[in-house]
């Protein structure tokens, strides 16, 4: 995919943006921007509400980018009082605004329909012999304009409002369709009215369309209140990630315990941290040991064992001991507020398959005009009457849906993205999501990728009456005071059987062939060919062995006692025990599958067997897996590329999708476009599950979305009139109009539904 090189004075930021009800209302803040000196990129996301700019800082400022939105027309939050873990958009202060948004629009609601089921009763009386009192009769006209004012002031100067400031903006929005529609039924009914009332012309139900404006804003406002609540579904996980932020931290100073916010603590400051706490920030453990329970940011169900010198992360939960450690990251900079950011960043990029939509709404509110103009006049001229087409006009114009085209994309890749972030996986952007399904290759590196990157016993061989466990105890003895990874690996796998290995009372490590160690009267060797030839020790009885061991690509070592060979033991870096189950898994999906790394090709082989590859890139230097990588792209292959995210950064660059594993650390978060936080390869077919099902319901939303369009304008402009004659009404189509939008970001929240491979 290619990472992108800014300047030094370009700056990135979000903008949380209220009042946008559709896909043209984001499209109107992009061309608003993009016209400014200094922005060189913007992306407007309707679904989540945010504004991604990109500009030069020497040109133009926050605060300008700022005003030019609300003299567009719409508002913006610019402060959070809270401390959110994201400055750029003040998220805990967001959530309390659209929560408070949400209420007043269940208020404006439910005042609107308080008043319109009246009205509406009132304006069917006639027409169904419904019992009215005689003074309500008498004044039908002035009882229904005033239910309707009600309703107009409760709901319509929302809509007003919005139309007035996009008028100034010199674009049209939803907006500019609903305030029509409400209008032309309301001022309509209000000329009559007057007429009526000066007794120019008699009270009829067919004069009269206060229940179509009350009904119409009823309905809308219904709709924007369940979007707005359904949408704040889809951004859960962010909720439940700033969820796990924790507000106060208990610092060690001069030999006294203090509680202060978490905004206070500073990097250096040791923090306590206590059995069944969160631990407040990022930071390296000096004192203590204890269990963590990190799932809640990595997606891993065990706790992990921690002691001195490990990392921990901030906001995971403290299970068992009490420890101390040193802030490393603090605020903004942690790993979670980090995670929180790409989320974000995630949930408002827009994907390829956005931008037919994106390219159709932008033209869509003047084309529905148009046509409603034009079918206004074609039924005017034939003789079908003003009442008539009015109500035509008014019902094509409602009818017409762009929110749903706006929310078709989105919101599936806040929900994705959002599961993707509970599990461990974090997808920097909505290009990444998409093609992650269409991947027809994935490479992967072998050191710490593939294998456990450090090396683990794998054989021990017995010669003459020796056993395992005295050949285990030999080699660690041996190895007790060596700082080799070779001698670590031993003695973890000795002290598992037996954790007391005595010390050495003489130790001597030769360059190249070994270590010769003394304990007692007992001498052990453990080393090459080499070491027990200057010894003068037969090994004609194991050396055989010792090639076979060889031949896999293991390192083999003979341990010897006393100048008598008493077995062999060899190493090996190892698969990972999810390696070969994910290996099979893409293959299942038609992946090509290849192996890179820089070792031998003997060792390659060795591993690539193991692990199920058959395509395997051996000898291929860090400096050149990019090149390796560009080859295959172009053969036409899509590839991604699976790394640790430290010496392979670049080959992460410069795959279509470059994927992080096990990997926390600066350079992984900035080259890879997906980051998998935990060490399990089986969450790289998760992402491809994760990506085929959310495009699968992207596709959905998109269909339906443009089939409502392309039916329900027809429909509503009366092509198949008098057997729709019932679907030419403002209200039903307010109704439909209503239930397209809220139906898209229904069918986006069901990908919730998804469940990894197990």
């Amino acid at each position: 995919m290619g990472r992108r090189n800014c300047k030094e004075n370009m700056e990135r930021i979000i903008i949380s943006v209220f009042g946008m009800h559709c896909a043209s209302c984001a499209a109107n803040i992009e061309r608003y921007l993009r016209n400014l000196d200094g922005v060189s990129k913007v992306n407007v996301n309707f679904a989540t509400e945010k504004a991604y700019v990109e500009f030069e800082s020497g040109k133009i400022s926050r605060a300008e980018l700022e005003s030019a939105i609300e003299r567009s027309g719409y508002k913006v939050i610019k402060f959070s009082p809270f401390g959110a873990a994201d400055k750029n958009s003040g998220t805990d202060f967001e959530l309390l605004v659209r929560s408070k948004e949400t209420s007043l629009l269940k208020l404006r609601f439910l005042t609107a329909l308080a008043f319109s089921l009246p009205l509406m009763y009132f304006s069917m009386s006639s027409f169904l012999n419904l019992p009215v009192a005689g003074v309500i009769v008498k004044n039908m006209a002035v009882v229904q304009f005033l239910l309707a004012t009600v309703v107009v002031a409760a709901g319509g100067q929302f809509f007003a409002r919005g139309t007035a400031a996009v008028v100034r903006s010199k674009a049209a929005n939803m907006d500019t369709l609903v305030s029509l529609g409400v209008g032309a039924a309301y001022f309509y009914s209000l000329v009559n009215s007057v007429l009526i009332w000066l007794k120019i012309i008699p009270y009829s139900m067919h004069v009269l369309y206060y229940e179509i404006a009350a009904f119409l804003i009823t309905f809308i406002l219904l709709g924007r209140l369940l979007e707005s609540i359904v949408k704040g579904k889809t951004s859960q996980a962010i909720k439940k990630l700033l969820g796990l932020q924790v507000k106060t931290a208990v610092v060690f100073s001069s030999g006294i315990e203090k509680e202060i916010p978490i905004e206070q603590v500073l990097v250096g400051d040791i923090v306590i941290v206590r059995p069944g706490e969160r631990v407040p920030t990022d930071g390296q453990i000096i004192e203590g040991r204890s269990a963590i329970d990190e799932s809640m940011v990595t997606g891993e169900s065990m706790p992990r064992e921690l002691t001195v010198g490990d990392e921990v992360i901030g906001s995971t939960i403290n299970k068992t001991g009490t420890f101390k450690f040193r802030a490393t990251r603090v605020g903004k900079d942690t790993f979670l507020a980090r995670i929180i950011r790409l989320v974000q960043e995630a949930q408002g990029s827009k994907a390829p398959i956005q931008e037919a939509a994106d390219t159709v709404a932008a033209y869509f509110v003047p084309a529905v005009l148009l046509i409603a103009l034009v079918v206004f006049l074609i039924w005017l001229i034939s003789g079908a009457g003003f009442a008539f087409s009015l109500t035509i006009f008014i019902t094509v114009i409602i009818i017409a849906c762009p929110c749903a085209l706006g929310l078709a994309t989105p919101t599936a890749v806040m929900v994705a993205t959002g599961i993707g972030a509970e599990n461990g996986i974090l997808i920097k952007n909505a290009q990444s999501l998409e093609l992650a399904n269409k991947l027809d290759a994935v490479v992967f590196d072998k050191t710490g990728t593939l294998t456990q990157g450090k090396p683990a016993v794998t054989d021990i061989i017995c010669v003459g009456s020796f056993t395992k466990d005295d050949i285990l105890r030999f080699a660690a003895i041996a190895e007790k005071r060596s700082e080799h990874p070779l001698a670590e690996a031993i003695c973890t796998r000795a002290r598992q059987a037996n954790p007391d290995i005595p010390e050495p009372e003489v130790f001597n490590s030769i360059t190249g062939k070994g270590v010769i160690a003394r304990l007692k009267n007992d001498v052990i060797i453990l080393g090459n060919r080499k070491l027990f030839g200057e010894r003068k020790i037969d090994i004609s009885g194991c050396e055989q062995k010792v090639t076979d061991l060889e031949l896999q690509g293991k390192t083999a070592m003979m341990v010897g006692l006393n100048n008598e060979v008493a077995g062999i033991i060899a190493l090996a870096d190892t698969l990972k025990a999810s390696s070969r189950q994910a290996i099979l898994n893409l293959k299942s999906l038609n992946k090509k599958v290849y192996l890179i790394t820089g070792d031998n090709r003997r060792t390659a082989q060795t591993i690539a067997r193991e692990a199920g590859i058959e395509q395997v890139l051996a000898e291929v230097l860090p400096s050149d897996k990019a090149m390796e990588l560009r080859k295959l792209r172009d053969q036409g292959l899509k590839v991604a590329m699976v790394g640790d995210g430290i010496n392979d950064a670049p080959a992460l660059a410069q795959a279509d999708i470059g994927i992080a594993v096990g990997a926390g650390t600066d350079v992984a978060i900035e080259s890879a476009d997906i980051v998998l936080i935990r060490d399990d390869l089986m969450d790289v077919v998760t992402t491809i599950d994760l990506s085929g099902f959310a495009m699968k319901k992207i596709h959905q939303n998109l269909f339906w979305a443009f089939i409502y369009n392309i039916v329900g304008i027809p429909l509503a402009a009366g092509l198949f009139y008098p057997f729709t004659g019932f679907l030419l009404n403002p209200v039903v189509a307010g109704f439909a109009m209503t239930f397209s939008s809220v139906s898209v970001v229904v069918n986006s929240l069901t990908i919730r539904r998804f469940r990894k491979r197990t």
